[in-house]
This record gives structure tokens, sequence and C-alpha cells, in this order.
């Protein structure tokens, strides 16, 4: 079993029944192994060693790529998500009057860089709503009009754990000439993610969720036939050809998604992320799918039966490692103290509570989570 075989890679599940993995999750031994080895690396030499801190970085962009089924040459490295979108909602060639297609329910890293068009081009930003802790295709085919440029959605969304149709979206953005952006990082390390198989033109996701990676470590895809087309706003020394030959300045950006590096790396947490892609490749994405979506059906089933109301859909296609609840009779505060008090860890998210194991979870932690929930 997936949790009995790795579990001792994660020191926090001797303290915690930790299952705050959409919130920020723990480091894996081997990461925090990976990321010693750099510090220790750079007190002791300084710098002298740059060239294996570059070859670690170019490992774990083929990593990466591998991870969403892209090619190394789509990928560059960010501080964050949100990075990330904000390349894309200020690098589109946008006229007055354009739209893009968003929900009501998406995390706030993508709202506000889409919102922030209207005062500079115009542009409208349409937030399809929510209906029964779902995002129906239809209401997104509905809001989509001749002037809509881009499409943006959340592969998973954290505040229900409803898992977007990220193909069906991507076969009509692919159909209408539309930009198609995700946000991936409530799905990217717990379910498969293939870009090319679901249209995606760009996708951003940082690594301190379900990657079990350090935060600050981002990933950013940007399908090689919009990367010409999407307008770099932040040309820096490192964007551009040749960029070590410092005093030849040349605007020329480099051939690859690589241009939108605009200067150093976080290198430490390249490091962790290498070494975190590594383990959960080394595991399988499709065994980890599998794995976390049993352990959450056997939660959903039990809080049911303690009388909650679970938002989070019940269908394994409906969702990833997200479960959300509520109770008539107790806050989410006082639920999530509660759980705190016997070192179970969760997130309150508006209405409710949020639960969200990974595979290094047992079943008997479920059960102990359920054991200290009242009855409602």
């Amino acid at each position: 079993m997936l949790s009995e075989k790795w579990r001792t890679e994660f020191p926090v599940s001797k303290s915690y029944v930790y299952m705050n993995h959409a919130g920020v999750a723990p480091l894996s031994r081997r990461v925090m192994d990976a990321m010693k080895s750099f510090v220790e690396d750079a007190t002791m030499n300084g710098a002298v060693n740059v060239e294996s801190w570059v070859e670690t970085a170019e490992i774990c962009r083929s990593l990466a790529a591998n991870l969403i089924n892209s090619d190394p040459t789509e990928i560059a490295f960010m501080k964050n998500t949100t990075q990330g979108i904000l390349i894309a909602a200020n690098g589109i060639d946008w006229k007055k009057g354009d739209n893009v297609v968003t929900t009501s329910v998406e995390f706030p890293a993508n709202v506000y860089p889409w919102w922030s068009l209207k005062q500079r081009y115009g542009v409208e930003t349409r937030m399809v709503t929510e209906k029964v802790s779902r995002i129906n295709l239809d209401d997104i085919i509905d809001a989509i009009n001749e002037r809509t440029r881009v499409v943006t959605i959340s592969h998973v969304e954290f505040a229900s754990g409803f898992r977007n149709d990220i193909k069906a979206i991507g076969e009509i953005c692919k159909d209408r000439d539309i930009w198609f952006v995700v946000d991936a990082i409530q799905s990217l390390g717990v379910i498969e993610v293939d870009v090319q198989s679901c249209h995606v033109d760009i996708l951003a996701a940082d690594g301190h969720k379900w990657l079990l990676a350090p935060e600050g470590a981002a990933i950013f895809y940007c399908n090689r036939e919009k990367l010409d087309k999407l307008i770099n706003t932040n040309i820096g020394w490192a964007s551009v050809v040749n960029p070590r030959d410092f005093l030849s300045y040349d605007l020329t950006q480099k051939p690859d998604a690589t241009r939108f590096e605009e200067g150093s790396y976080n290198t430490v947490g390249l490091y962790g992320l290498k070494a975190a892609i590594e383990l959960l490749l080394k595991i399988g994405i499709s065994k980890i799918e599998n794995r976390v979506l049993a352990l959450t059906a056997t939660l959903i089933t039990g809080l049911k039966s303690k009388g909650y109301k679970v938002i989070t859909p019940n269908d394994d296609f409906d969702r990833a490692g997200i479960v959300v609840f509520e109770s008539e009779k107790h806050s989410p505060t006082e639920l999530y103290e509660l759980l705190f008090d016997h070192n179970i860890i969760t997130a309150e998210r508006g209405s409710g509570l949020r639960v969200s194991p990974h595979f290094y979870n047992t079943e008997a932690e479920i059960s102990r989570l359920l054991d200290v929930l009242p009855d409602v």
C-alpha cells in the first residue's frame, strides 16, 4: 500500500494527521535533503559549483515537462502561480471590448490579474456562477461570444473541490481560437494533467501544495505555438539570447519559454521542486490519484453517516483531493479547532471545513478524523 511504503518520507506524520495539502503541504525527507545540500554547497563554496546548480534546474525543467506531457522548451520557472497568470493576462494583445470568461469561485490569483485589464484596456471579465458546487460546462459555453479572447479556470476549485473538465473546455477553446489558461495548483501532483490532450495554452502552478515542494518554486507552461503570440512584458537580463554576455546588449529574446524567466532562479526552491517531482513520478501520478480518491471516498461516506453536508461532489471524475463539508450545529472554526486540538490539521474555507489528504495518509487517519468529529 502506498501509504505504508512511503510514509517514512514524511516526518510530519509522526506528530500530526496532516490533511491540509490544498493549503501548504509538508516537505518530504528527500526534498529537505535536496534543499540542505544546496544550502551547504552555497555556504561552503559560494558559487564555485554554479554549473551543477544550472544542471539541477534543467533536470527539474525536464521533470516538470514530463509531469504535464509537454516539452522542456515550453516550461519556465516562476516564483508563484500568480506570476504565471500575470504573464498570461498582461501578454495578450487586447482590444477594447474583448472579454475573459472565468468563474465566480476562483482563487483571487485567477481573478485580479484579469479584473485589472478593465481599467487599462476596457476588457470585460465574465464570471460564470457556480451551481450546487459545480461549474456547468454549458454555462461556460453560454458566456463565450465572438469577443472572448481567454477562458481561464482552476482545474480543481479550491473552495469546493470540484474538478473542472479541462479537456472539454480546452476543445471548445481550440475550436474557437480562444486562449485557454489553467490554474493547476490544486491538481498538479494529485491527479493526472496532460496539457496536450486538453489543449491548454498556458498553465501555472506553485509547488507548495500537492506537488509537496517548497513555496516560491512554480511551474509555468506556454504552448510553443502560442509563444510568439504572447507579449513578454517583463523582459529582464535572463530573457534574452546570450544572457551572460553582459555588455553586448541585444533585446532578442530566447526562442523558448525561458524568455519569461527575467532574472536569477530561486535555486534552493528548484532543488526542492526537483526532488519533489522525482518522488511523485517514481510513485506514479495515476497511483496517487487512485489512492487519494479512495481515501476521500471513505471520508465522504463517513461524513454523510455522521450527518454532515458534503459540498464536494461524490463522483471520482468530479473531484480530486479536496473534501469540503458543513455542519448545521458547528461553525468551521469550532470544527477546525476541535480537530487541531487532536493534532489533525485541516483548513477553514468559507462556510465549511476543507480536508485534503495525500497519498501517504492512511485509512486509520481518516477514521481518527471521523471519530473526533461530533455527530450532527
